[in-house]
Formats: structure tokens, C-alpha cells, sequence
């Protein structure tokens, strides 16, 4: 594994703009009414790639990796024009691979066509383990062979810990904390202090969930990890109820009729243990509007999940919940798995899996009927199926 973000091929070749996403879809907006639409998409098959990994027993940092595959793939294609699903579990079958933790190819064959048919209406998912072998090669050849992916868990673990907490403890939590931290690498964005901040295990829980929430969108795309980590971290400081009012206690003026403190060894003990996060964010080698940036995008990637309702679901109980952000600051906006009934206004805008599911295979039908666009110029998955089918 690379040792350096800032020369490796994630950094040099697969961060991207917006107008590149935007160019990524052009094919598939043409079969759409709303572009909306898409970014629903974005969540719907995020969503099927957790599902699949947590059936495949990968750990989060596999099913992270297969969900950045699947990005990355879909910067060279369509939707419209590739079976996505058999592109999933080809994902999820790679990153397990380059995570090493390695799953049998029957056993994603089997999990995929389960999962796939009860929850997504896909009917002819191939049980031919041979497909899945070679919907893996044409992945690795649009990936460029790059499997190595940074992500920001590294990055949340190295800069934060719990409270009370030993080094032990935090390396077994963080699983590769200081991996792949070279000087060079620090002197970039770890910043001039020296400590850690301390956040306790809810806050600290909670900054993990933000970040696993990223991959519903395109963040992975458009960002180095280490600043999705430190927006997470911003988050977490804003929207957790007892970080936020420990940080109010900290900007308070200090209050000219109290007595001065004694000073004393207990004292300073105390007033370490009270960090100001404020402070520890602004001596880190980034930008902060860029971070604010950032931080303002997953909110509205919340927003957007609020209304794409998982409800119908088997396990929609595992794989739906309430954002993290919603549920620190007590909106009203309810959980997806609480059952609780919406306004007939609200339910208008949210949007279903099984309305996407109908959508993706209108998409597909009016692609290959449509005249005025004959197939794309490059060879896209299902051709190259097609080929290897006839040849054999």
C-alpha cells in the first residue's frame, strides 16, 4: 500500500470536479425527468452495496472500498448501458481482495442473486460464476488496475481518541492508526499540535457514522479523505449535544467577578482535559472554508436521504436510521425506520427503492430503443458480455 496520499494514484488520477460527475451522466439524464433522480441513484446503490457486504461479512472498510470502485467505474459509464448490479457485487468481490480479506466467488455469485432478486426486482441476475469473473477483469481495466483507496477513517482515528483512553486501545480501535503516516505526509495537514482531541466514544461513534454516510454520495470523488474526516470532526462538534455545550462553555467571556483560580497541579490537570476544539481545527494545515464547504454538502446529502424512504424493506431496520445530525439536534424530521407516519404532502416527495428499480430498467428499455443515440463509441459491459458469450 502507498505510504504517501499525495503520490498516490487516488490523489494524482482519482480526485475529480463536478463538471467531470456531471459529464459522467450526461447519457443517463437523457433518460430521466428529473435529474434528481440520479442522486437518489446514488443512495440506492450505496445502499445495495452495504447490504451486500454486511451478507459477505466485509468489514467497513471493504464495503467503503467497494463503494469507491463503483464510483470510479461509473466516471467511465452509464447506468442506462451496464447491468449496475452485476457491477456491485464485481465491487464488492475486488475490494474484498484488495482489503485482504478475500470472499469465494460461489458465495458472492449466491449472495448477490438472493439479495438482489427479493430486495431489487433484478430477475436475471447470472448464476454462471464465469460472469462474475469476467465483470471483474473489465472492472480492474476501468479502475487502471488502481485498488489502493485512502479513506478518511485513517485520518479520523490518527487526529482524534476517547476520552480516557490508552494508545492500545486506540490502535486496536482504529485498526491501522499511523499506517501510511509518513512525516512528509503530517507536516501537510496534521497541523502544529501535538496532541490529540479527545472526544468521547458517542461523539467519536458519531463522526464514524458521518463518514460512512459519505459514500451515499460523491464526496469520495471530489475530495482527499483526510478532509472529509476533519468535516466529519467539525460535524460532530456542531450537532453533538454535549461536545456543543461543552464548546459554548469554552467561548463564554470569562466572568470578571470570579475568583481566580489557585493554581495547582489539579487545576492544570482539569483545564487539559477541556481542549478547545475550535482551536485544535484551526491549527490543522487545511482550509477551513473549504471545510465549512464540505460540511455544508453532507448536510444537503442528508437533506436528500431524508426523503428516500427504505421503509418497504425486509431489513430496513439495518440499514436505515436516522441521520446523525437530525437525531443531535432534535429536528423533527423522523427516523426511516420508526414507522411513524408522514403528511400526505411529504410523502409525495420521497422517493421509494421500488420506484428506483422501475426507473433504472425504463432507463435501460429507452436506451436501446431510442434512434437518435446509437450505442457509445467504447465498448460498455453489457457488449462486451455479449461478445464474450458469442465467442464462447
Amino acid at each position: 500500500m502507498a505510504t504517501d496520499f499525495w503520490a498516490s494514484s487516488h490523489y494524482k488520477r482519482w480526485i475529480t470536479d463536478r463538471a467531470t460527475l456531471k459529464q459522467a451522466r450526461a447519457e443517463d439524464l437523457q433518460y430521466v425527468d428529473d435529474p434528481e433522480h440520479l442522486e437518489f441513484l446514488d443512495i440506492y446503490f450505496a445502499n445495495a452495496i452495504a447490504k451486500l457486504g454486511r451478507k459477505l461479512q466485509l468489514r467497513q472498510r471493504a464495503i467503503a472500498t467497494a463503494t469507491v470502485f463503483f464510483r470510479r467505474f461509473y466516471l467511465k459509464n452509464a447506468y442506462c448501458e451496464t447491468d449496475p448490479f452485476l457491477v456491485i457485487a464485481a465491487c464488492c468481490y475486488v475490494a474484498a481482495k484488495a482489503e485482504e480479506s478475500p470472499v469465494h466467488i460461489k458465495n458472492v455469485v449466491a449472495e448477490s442473486r438472493t439479495l438482489f432478486s427479493h430486495q431489487y426486482n433484478v430477475r436475471h441476475f447470472p448464476s454462471d460464476n464465469s460472469k462474475l469473473g469476467e465483470m471483474e477483469f473489465y472492472l480492474v481495466d476501468d479502475l487502471e488496475c488502481d485498488l489502493t483507496v485512502f479513506h478518511p477513517y485513517r485520518t479520523l482515528m490518527a487526529l482524534c481518541k476517547k476520552e480516557s483512553s490508552t494508545d492500545e486501545d486506540d490502535e486496536t480501535e482504529a485498526g491501522e492508526l499511523g499506517v501510511g503516516v509518513s512525516a512528509d505526509e503530517g507536516q501537510r495537514y496534521w497541523g502544529s499540535s501535538e496532541d490529540k482531541l479527545e472526544m468521547s466514544e458517542a461523539a467519536l461513534q458519531m463522526a464514524w457514522h458521518i463518514i460512512n454516510d459519505t459514500y451515499r454520495g460523491t464526496l469520495c470523488l471530489l475530495y482527499p479523505p483526510h478532509l472529509i474526516a476533519i468535516a466529519a470532526i467539525y460535524l460532530t462538534q456542531v450537532f453533538h449535544q454535549p461536545s456543543r455545550d461543552n464548546l459554548s462553555t469554552l467561548l463564554q467571556p470569562p466572568s470578571s467577578t470570579a475568583p481566580h483560580p489557585r493554581r495547582s497541579s489539579r487545576n492544570a490537570t482539569e483545564s487539559k482535559k477541556h481542549q478547545d476544539p475550535v482551536t485544535f481545527l484551526a491549527e490543522l494545515n487545511v482550509s477551513l472554508p473549504l471545510i465549512a464547504t464540505i460540511s455544508q454538502e453532507i448536510i444537503a446529502l442528508y437533506a436528500l436521504w431524508d426523503r428516500y424512504k427504505d421503509d418497504s424493506l425486509p431489513d430496513a431496520s439495518a440499514s436505515s436510521r436516522q441521520s446523525p445530525l437530525s437525531a443531535a439536534s432534535g429536528s423533527a424530521s423522523r427516523s426511516r425506520s420508526s414507522g411513524t407516519p408522514l403528511s400526505e404532502a411529504a410523502d409525495d416527495h420521497r422517493i421509494t427503492p421500488a420506484f428506483l428499480s422501475n426507473l433504472l430498467m425504463k432507463m435501460k428499455e429507452n436506451r436501446l430503443t431510442d434512434p437518435a443515440h446509437p450505442p457509445a463509441g467504447r465498448v460498455v459491459v453489457n457488449k462486451m458480455l455479449e461478445r464474450t458469450q458469442a465467442a464462447g
